[in-house]
């Protein structure tokens, strides 16, 4: 694993359109991004939920030294699952889980993670990342396992979705900057999926990527939510210690005399021998 000893760090977060439902396509636009990132100075760059329809061509990320992060529909074991990884600057997956609990619709598609969704934060060149997936920064257990000490405690969080009050709100919890990272819907989108008179997904849009701060502050400016696009951020790892003295949830501004969260990280099989 690359070292990285700056307390600064440039990082990228996508706002862009898969090729919907091809799988080849859409890893060689991703290729392309982490291209352009790279290029412009980024060490890390995030894409979406559900971005890809399986696993990457891991072999980008070394060519370019850049951390990714990156959200795919997984088969595991013919289910799918929502899934992210994290993949190194030397090109080694370092980290990979799926979403606890599929949201609202995706329950009819996806799968309920089993002990691997508390395993999102790890070691990079660039720190310690984590990530969660869109509405699993709702679930006040799971976001507290994650910046805890037990969970690795991130200084890079990843928020793959579209709620960004949900992602500000990690940030000043966690203390730690957020990528929060969206996906555009485009007309060739809606008339490939066949969702033009459907509740959801139905019109444009959809783009809302930003960069926050550990104390909530927006990094970055917003690019229109139909435009593709990349946001950059120049990160300054002082401000987590600054955020720290004020609030630190789980160090002086916590109780665990009082409350505490306990945490069973084995995976129930199917099958399991007393």
């Amino acid at each position: 694993m690359t070292e990285y000893k700056k307390t600064s760090l440039r990082v990228a977060v996508t706002q862009a359109e898969p090729v919907w439902l091809d799988l080849d396509a859409t890893v060689e636009k991703t290729c392309a991004l982490i291209a352009e990132a790279a290029s412009n100075g980024a060490r890390l760059v995030s894409f979406p939920e559900c971005w890809i329809p399986g696993y990457p061509a891991w072999i980008c990320a070394a060519q370019h030294q850049m951390v990714v992060v990156l959200g795919f529909s997984e088969n595991r074991h013919d289910s799918l699952y929502i899934s992210q990884a994290v993949i190194d600057a030397d090109g080694e997956l370092r980290s990979a889980r799926s979403k606890m609990k599929a949201t609202h619709m995706e329950r009819t598609v996806f799968g309920d993670a089993s002990a691997e969704c508390l395993s999102g934060v790890t070691e990079t060149a660039v720190g310690r990342v984590g990530a969660l997936a869109c509405w699993e920064h709702s679930q006040p257990l799971l976001k507290y396992h994650t910046y805890s000490p037990a969970g690795a405690d991130p200084r890079l969080g990843l928020a793959a979705g579209r709620v960004t009050n949900l992602s500000r709100t990690y940030a000043i919890e966690s203390q730690s900057f957020v990528l929060h990272t969206t996906a555009v819907l485009g007309p060739a989108g809606i008339e490939r999926m066949k969702t033009q008179n459907s509740m959801m997904m139905a019109t444009p849009g959809g783009g809302c990527s930003a960069v926050f701060g550990p104390d909530g502050r927006k990094l970055t400016t917003d690019i229109p939510a139909g435009q593709e696009g990349i946001v950059y951020a120049d990160l300054d790892f002082d401000e987590i210690i600054k955020a720290k003295s004020f609030l630190d949830l789980c160090g002086h501004y916590s109780r665990p005399d009082l409350l505490w969260l306990g945490v069973d990280k084995d995976v129930k099989n199917h099958v399991r021998e007393k």
